[in-house]
This record gives C-alpha cells, structure tokens and sequence, in this order.
C-alpha cells in the first residue's frame, strides 16, 4: 500500500480533513439552526436568506475540499493500470454520471431543498420523487462520491481512490443522521395539519 499512496504527504491528510469537516459542519450548523434558530437569528430573523447565507458557505468550503482534493493528488504516486486509456473512459464516464445526478438533483429541489431549508422551516410542498431521485434517494451525496473516483481514475492515482472511499464512507454515515432527522420534520408538519383540520372541524 506504501508504494501505491504516499502517506508521507501532509496534503494527503488535509485533503482527508477536509473530506471528513464538510458534512460534519453542515450537519451540526443546521441542527443548531433547527433548535435554536441560529444563523435565522444572524440575519434578523429572515429564515430565506439565513438559508442562502449557509448554501453560500457549503458551496465554498465545498469548492476549496475539492481543491485541496486536487492538490493532494498530484503530490501522489501514479498507478500504470490507472494511467490507460481504459481508465480514462471509464473517469470521464463516473465524472459526467456524478455532475448529472448533482445539477439534476439540484434543479429538482432548489435552492432551499438543496441547501437544508428544511431546518429553516422551509419546506416542500411533496416529496420529490421524479429523476434523479426515482435512481437513488441521495443523488447529491452519490454523484458526488462518483465525481470524486473519476477525478482519482482520470489523474491515475490510487490514493484518490482511497479519499473516494472516505467520502463515500462520512455520506453514508451523514444520511443516517439526516434522513430520519428530515422524516421527522415533515411527520412532524403532518401531525400540525391533521391537528388543526380537527379543531377547523
């Protein structure tokens, strides 16, 4: 494995970091908006653009984890059975899969289902359910787990794929907390309806 990853690498480890911060800080920033009303309460009470403040933020550090990513990995040992034209069809097929399920996600959900409105209160009318979701039921996390190994397959480099494996492991374990977190949510919207059409009647 030593020849394969170059663990010496201090960008190695940033780039893990930075792999592991990302979804641990969104997470921990929308509960704290969900109880407490935090970053609404920075934006004097504005819910909306206490949202689009926070999808400002997980866009940036977003962009500078996929640097770092990058740099990362030209400081890692090439693989010849990566280096091939093979592998390079293969990358450019992982990369474009990722972005369609990305861009299409986002364009079914918006700004607001996107960037956790749902902790902002902002919730949607119903459930998404046409494409990507009818594929998976977390496009973002997984197009952007197979953007991540075809970036590693398209500059040949094992440790990339070492990295994917760690993103694909910290978005498995931020969906375990977030969906039964979102269900309840929207159980809890469902509970207030029925609720109040019994005293209407």
């Amino acid at each position: 494995m030593s020849g394969l990853i170059d663990f010496s690498q201090p960008s190695l480890w940033v780039s893990a970091a930075s792999i592991a911060f990302n979804p641990a800080f969104w997470n921990t920033a929308a509960r704290q908006e969900y109880h407490n009303k935090v970053i609404t309460k920075l934006f004097r009470g504005n819910r909306l653009y206490g949202c689009y403040a926070l999808a400002v933020t997980i866009f940036t550090i977003g962009i500078i984890r996929d640097s770092i990513y990058e740099r990362a990995l030209r400081s890692q040992p090439t693989h010849p059975l990566l280096a091939g034209p093979t592998s390079t069809y293969i990358a450019y097929g992982l990369i474009a899969a990722g972005n369609v399920l990305v861009l299409s996600s986002m364009w079914a959900l918006g700004v607001t289902g996107t960037y956790l409105g749902d902790y902002f209160g902002i919730l949607m009318d119903h459930k998404v359910e046409s494409f990507p979701f009818n594929v998976t039921d977390a496009p973002m996390y997984y197009g952007s787990t197979l953007s991540f190994l075809g970036y590693a397959l398209w500059m040949g480099k094992p440790a990339g794929i070492l990295l994917t494996l760690e993103v694909l492991l910290v978005y498995r374990i931020a969906l375990s907390y977030e969906d039964p977190f979102t269900a309840e949510i929207y159980a809890k919207r469902e509970r207030e309806e029925r609720q109040a059409g019994k005293k209407r009647s």
